[in-house]
Formats: C-alpha cells, sequence, structure tokens
C-alpha cells in the first residue's frame, strides 16, 4: 500500500503502524504513535507487535517491511506492507517526529 492511500487517522482505531528500522533510523524521525521494534527483533518479540485489525508495517523504502510483514502474515497478523517506506511517508507529506526536540525531524 502507498502511503498516500494509508488512513489518516493512522495509527487510530481497529489499526497500527510497526515501524522496523534500526535505532538510528527511528530517532532521527518517525511517524507519531508507531511502534518501534527493529526488524531482527521481531521474532523474539512477537509478542510486543501491536494488535489490530490492520497492521501496517514500515522501514525506509519498503525492502524490510515486506520481509517483515511476510513473517508477520505467516504467524497470525493481518499485515500490510508501506511500500516506499517512510520515504514516501515523508514524501506524501505525512508528520513526522523525532527523538531531539532541538532537530528538525527527518528520514535516516
Amino acid at each position: 500500500m502507498q502511503p498516500e492511500d494509508l488512513p489518516e487517522n493512522l495509527p487510530g482505531e481497529g489499526t497500527a503502524l510497526l515501524d522496523v528500522r534500526e535505532h538510528n533510523e527511528w530517532a532521527a524521525g518517525h511517524a507519531p504513535g508507531a511502534v518501534h521494534i527493529p526488524m531482527s527483533q521481531i521474532p523474539s518479540r512477537l509478542g510486543d507487535v501491536p494488535e489490530a485489525d490492520q497492521l501496517y508495517v514500515v522501514c525506509r523504502s519498503g525492502g524490510r517491511s515486506a520481509k517483515v510483514t511476510a513473517y508477520l502474515n505467516a504467524n497470525g497478523w493481518d499485515a500490510v506492507n508501506v511500500e516506499r517506506g517512510m520515504n514516501g511517508w515523508a514524501a506524501s507529506g505525512r508528520p513526522l517526529t523525532g527523538e531531539d526536540p532541538d532537530s528538525e525531524p527527518f528520514v535516516l
């Protein structure tokens, strides 16, 4: 699914956004309300994956999130890959937040 086609209120009732990028990527800029679990930690942290009617999975460009989406779908989730990832998210004008309040958030 393209970032432009995602629900406006994401995350919201019945939906969740899972960001599978590494910590430095997350810290630079991420979607408000997203849950962060790096791709390498997904198998050991399945209990931390949000339970939602629709789970959207994002990385920087869509490659890692596609792999995580396939893994989650094989393990009982209804997950959708966000194509173009956070690059597409930012390019479509969706909001970003970061961990450093003195810096403008950006996609790393």
